[in-house]
C-alpha cells in the first residue's frame, strides 16, 4: 500500500464533525420548540380579566392655560382565568390618561405572581402636578365638566409572563385600558369634597 493511499484527511473528517455537530443542535432545538408549542396549545392560556372597582378623584383642576393638576386613587382587580397557568406581572406601569394624552405621571405596580384562578387587588396613587397639556383639550375638558361627564381612562403597560410547572416563559406586553366615567357637577374639582364613583368596569386587555 503506498504512502498516498494511506494517508488520513482530517480536513474532511473535522468538516464532517462539524455537520453533525450543527445538525444534532439544530434538531435538538426543534424538538424543544415542538415541545414547547404543544404545550401551549394544549393547556390554552388565556389573557387575564382586569376589573376597574372605583375611582376616587381629589383634584382634578386646570389651574393654569393648558396645565393640569390631578390627584386620584383607583381601585382594579386582575383575575387569572387559567386553572393550570400561573401569571407573572412584571414591570406593570399604571397612568391616568384623557383624550389620548397622559395626564398623571405612570405609578410602577409592585411586581406580582398570581396562581391558578386568583383575584389581585392593587389600590395606587395617581397624581400629575400642572401636568402640560395640548391647547385644545383645555376648551373641550372644560366643555365636559360643564355637561357634568368626564371619561378618563386608567391604563396599565407593562409585562406578563406565563408559568406551567417550573417552566416559564419569556416576557409578553401586557396592555390594558379601563374606561372611567367620571360624574361632574359642573364645577373642577379642587379644595372641596372627592368625588369616588364606584365602577366595577370591565377593561380592554391586549397581550
Amino acid at each position: 500500500m503506498t504512502e498516498k493511499e494511506c494517508k488520513f484527511d482530517y480536513r474532511k473528517y473535522a468538516e464532517a464533525a462539524t455537520r453533525r455537530l450543527v445538525y444534532g443542535f439544530l434538531g435538538l432545538v426543534a424538538t424543544v420548540a415542538v415541545v414547547i408549542f404543544f404545550v401551549w396549545a394544549i393547556l390554552h392560556p388565556h389573557k387575564p380579566r382586569f376589573v376597574l372597582q372605583d375611582v376616587t378623584i381629589y383634584e382634578f383642576n386646570i389651574s393654569q392655560p393648558n396645565l393640569l393638576s390631578s390627584n386620584l386613587q383607583v381601585t382594579l382587580s386582575s383575575r387569572n382565568p387559567n386553572d393550570k397557568i400561573g401569571v407573572f406581572y412584571d414591570r406593570l406601569d399604571i397612568y391616568a390618561s384623557y383624550r389620548n394624552q397622559e395626564v398623571t405621571l405612570a405609578n410602577l405596580l409592585p411586581e406580582t405572581y398570581q396562581g391558578h384562578l386568583e383575584v389581585t387587588v392593587w389600590s395606587p396613587v395617581l397624581i400629575g402636578s400642572a401636568v402640560p397639556v395640548d391647547p385644545y383639550l383645555t376648551p373641550a375638558l372644560k366643555e365636559d365638566i360643564n355637561a357634568g361627564m368626564v371619561l378618563l381612562n386608567i391604563k396599565i403597560d407593562g409585562c406578563v409572563k406565563w408559568k406551567v410547572g417550573s417552566w416559564v416563559s419569556g416576557c409578553y406586553r401586557l396592555l390594558v385600558n379601563c374606561p372611567a366615567f367620571i360624574p361632574f357637577s359642573g364645577q373642577v374639582v379642587g379644595a372641596g369634597p372627592a368625588i369616588k364613583d364606584q365602577l366595577a368596569q370591565q377593561c380592554a386587555v391586549d397581550v
